[in-house]
Order: structure tokens, then sequence, then C-alpha cells
């Protein structure tokens, strides 16, 4: 028996709105630690006095711990992740965002480090060249290379931390806060740039808000053309 196209359709939205949810939400049951500072996507850059966490069980790491699955940790006063929300979906990096705001204490600050699109465009592509095949390479190395995912840029990387329930957001520039403990924390490699147009975003957010789901309907149509 045919399904008529209306009802077929319901059922195709219905289906991919469940997967969606089951993307944004913690794969994973734990019990969770409390600690006063993470470290999240560590890699080989160990901070002292910090809890450290990584997918690999690399020298310094305290916790192997995929947090798409979700962040086993709690009553935390500080995250800090430099060049690792890139590397997640959107969908994931509003679970990660979502999931750090829950173990945060309500005054906690978080503290990301991500490439801006906006500098990659300007510089990769923007400018006027006489190679645009190597150009073109360029970009998408960019957007695919190391194992980026999805690239921000100020306005959309605020707006998922809003959607994520914090309730303030702050622009800061490498290796400066108005907090003691996330002052020069940045490790990665600096290119040329200027205020006005950073090659890396750093932000930090706090307080507790209800979720914004300003990026609901863009975030989704996006969601439904790379995972058709």
């Amino acid at each position: 028996m045919r399904l008529g196209l209306g009802l077929h359709v319901w059922i195709t939205r219905a289906l991919r709105t469940l997967a969606r949810r089951r993307r944004r939400s913690p794969r994973a049951s734990f019990t969770s630690r409390a600690v006063a500072k993470l470290h999240i996507g560590a890699g080989r850059v160990a901070l002292a006095d910090w809890t450290n966490v990584d997918l690999e069980p690399l020298p310094g790491v305290d916790y192997v711990v995929d947090v798409r699955d979700g962040l086993p940790f709690r009553d935390v006063r500080f995250i800090f992740a430099e060049h690792f929300i890139e590397h997640l979906s959107h969908d994931e990096g509003v679970r990660f965002l979502a999931e750090a705001r829950r173990a945060l204490l309500p005054e906690g600050v978080i503290r990301l480090s991500t490439p801006n699109l906006e500098w990659v465009l300007t510089t990769q592509y923007g400018q006027p060249s006489s190679d645009r095949v190597r150009d073109c390479f360029e970009i998408n190395k960019a957007f695919r290379g190391w194992g980026h995912q999805f690239l921000y840029n100020r306005e959309t990387l605020r707006a998922t931390l809003l959607d994520a329930g914090f309730a303030s957001v702050e622009e800061r520039t490498y290796g400066m806060s108005p907090h003691e403990e996330l002052r020069g924390l940045e490790h990665h490699e600096t290119y040329a740039d200027s205020s006005e147009l950073p090659h890396v975003i750093i932000l930090e957010a706090g307080g507790v808000a209800p979720r914004s789901e300003r990026l609901d309907g863009l975030s989704e149509e996006y969601d439904w053309a790379v995972n058709p």
C-alpha cells in the first residue's frame, strides 16, 4: 500500500527530527566527578593544575573521554577548549556546549578558541590572486583539513553559546582574560591579524539563561543538508 505524498513527507521529517535529537543528546550515562578546571581536547598540551581530557590516552591526559557522549563532570569553575569545537559537527557542538553549561557551576565560565571563518575567507580566498586553483585547494583545506567539521564566525559562535543556555558572552584576545585562571592558556600557533579581523575567535561565556533557540531553524536546515 502506497503512502500519500503528504504522509510520506511527514514521516520522513519526523524520523529525521528524531535522529537529530539523538545527535544533540548525550549518548552515554555516567557518574559525574567534581573537578575545578577542565581542559577539553588537551592533546599533547596538558595544563598544570587542570583536569586534562582528550579522546586519546596521551601523556598528561587525566581522563580519556569522548565528549560527544557527554561530560562526566560537575561543579566545574572553568572550562577551556582551544581549537576543539571546530572538530565537532554543529549539532555535536550544541550538545557539547549544553553539557558544558550543565557541568559548570552557575557562576562558572567556559573559554573557547577556534579559527575565525571570516579570517579564513578573507585570507585564503577573498584577496586578489593570480592562482585561483591553489586558492580553491587552500580554502577547502581550511574547511576539511585537520578533522575540521564546522567553522564559526563571531556571531554564530556567540549565538550557539546562547542557544546552549549561557547568559552572557564576551570576546577576549589571545592569552588575556579578567579571570586569572584563564590567562595565558593558548598554545596554538598565531598568524598576522588585526582586532577587526582576528584569525581566531576567543569567547568566554558564563551565567545561566533559558536556551535562546535562535539558531534552531538554520541549524536544522544545515543538518538536513549534511545528514540526508
